[in-house]
């Protein structure tokens, strides 16, 4: 009788109270999430202001007449102070109202909708054929460590965490396209192609993607392995004579998925915030180009727009990265 286990009540009201605890801990993580949000909304719009010169003048250019920029500065509401203007244009960017481009006179809104629906989908394109890649090569160089083909994948993983993502473009065009002619240099893109068309259109900026983040997700994930093996448990699978390959899979690869979810994480917020030099080198109609763009014309709307949509997406999914290492870790779940 003293070895019989907590009552049904009990383990109910445990079972409750390590949700609420999971669920504090993710409310704070969304907290904090949100906080590191509204600084860098501050720090974008107060960049701008901090721009040598007026930006009325700025953006009509130095023939102006001085009716012409006080008239241009009312419309920006330049005549009212900062602080003001920030908690107006905080507000409307909490609802996707960003104001007017200054070049085109559209909605903000309008001119980054479609362009951002573009690079979410060359994020996604790069992430199907990044993940699973890196994930199988993670295993596989952790399999063979030490190996030839485990020093010559460290190697080429270096070499691309290295190079600049320019660069690997560049590359990727020098051979791919103008050498052997497989693939166009310019991602262009038509509104009645098929999906055909556009994966081979954009494959090679999604190529020079997926050479960037699977150099690290593969790196991050034999990390993991390698260091998931050394552990009593899977030494005493060893001992039992289990396969490395079932060791892997059904004893270090369950315990790994979180160091190989956060990491994965990453990279995503990598991939959708990180091609604006791709976008730029293959011409691809994206948000990143539509900021570059922007920059060169001093269209500011465009580019405080552009920036606060990057931080909130990277925000996102480095929040995406926590709960997901919080969901799998244990250790995370119920701190001590």
């Amino acid at each position: 009788m003293g070895g019989a286990g907590p009552s049904p009540p009990a383990r109910r009201a445990s079972a409750r109270h390590n949700m609420d605890k999971l669920l504090r801990l993710i409310g704070q993580r969304l907290g904090l999430g949100l906080l590191t949000l509204l600084v860098v909304s501050v720090l974008i719009f107060f960049a701008v202001e901090l721009l040598p010169g007026d930006l009325a003048e700025a953006v009509l250019g130095q023939a102006a007449t001085q009716e012409t920029v006080a008239a241009m500065r009312e419309q920006l509401g330049l005549d009212r102070p900062a602080p003001v203007r920030y908690l107006e244009w905080l507000s409307g960017a909490v609802v996707g109202d960003f104001g007017n481009s200054l070049v085109t006179g559209e909605r903000v809104g309008s001119a980054i909708g479609e362009r951002f629906l573009n690079t979410l989908a060359l994020a996604a394109y790069a992430a199907l054929i990044a993940v699973p890649v890196s994930i199988a090569l993670g295993i596989l160089v952790a399999l063979l460590r030490n190996s030839v083909f485990d020093r010559v994948a460290n190697v080429l993983t270096l070499t691309s965490i290295s190079s600049p993502e320019f660069f690997l473009g560049y590359i990727l065009i020098l051979y791919l396209s103008v050498k052997c002619g497989l693939f166009p240099a310019i991602a262009s893109q038509t509104a009645d192609m098929t999906l055909g068309e556009y994966l081979y259109r954009t494959f090679l900026p999604a190529l020079t993607l997926v050479l960037v983040v699977t150099a690290h997700m593969m790196r991050m994930t034999r990390a993991a392995i390698i260091n998931l093996l050394a552990s009593p448990y899977i030494e005493m699978a060893r001992l039992k004579g289990v396969s490395p390959l079932k060791v892997i899979m059904k004893h270090a690869l369950p315990n790994a998925w979180a160091p190989i979810i956060n990491v994965v994480a990453l990279n995503l917020a990598y991939l959708i915030t990180g091609v604006v030099l791709v976008e730029v080198v293959f011409v691809y109609p994206g948000i990143g180009q539509l900021l570059v763009d922007a920059v060169a014309k001093r269209d500011f709307p465009i580019v405080q727009a552009c920036c606060l949509i990057f931080a909130a997406t990277f925000i996102l999914l480095n929040l995406a990265a926590d709960v997901g290492s919080i969901l799998t870790n244990p250790r995370l779940r119920h701190p001590k």
